[in-house]
């Protein structure tokens, strides 16, 4: 698995909407779906990355995937 660092929420938000989630819900931590799944995002900065994994696998993603929307 490719190293993944921590990251600011915000750009995880903008990389996972570009996957085609949407945002359905804000607060301290906000929730996004694509009609199938939802994951949940902490306003973290940075968001560990240990956590930050396992949001992008309760995706259905990979970590070089998701690198490469965080471009």
């Amino acid at each position: 698995m490719p190293k993944l660092q921590g990251i600011n929420h915000r750009r995880a938000v903008s990389a996972f909407q570009k996957a085609g989630f949407w945002i359905v819900r804000e607060g301290k931590h906000i929730s996004m779906t694509d009609g199938k799944r939802i994951i949940i995002i902490p306003r973290a900065n940075p968001i560990n990355a240990f956590t930050m994994a396992g949001i992008i696998r309760d995706a259905g993603m990979t970590v070089k995937e998701f690198k490469k929307l965080l471009r």
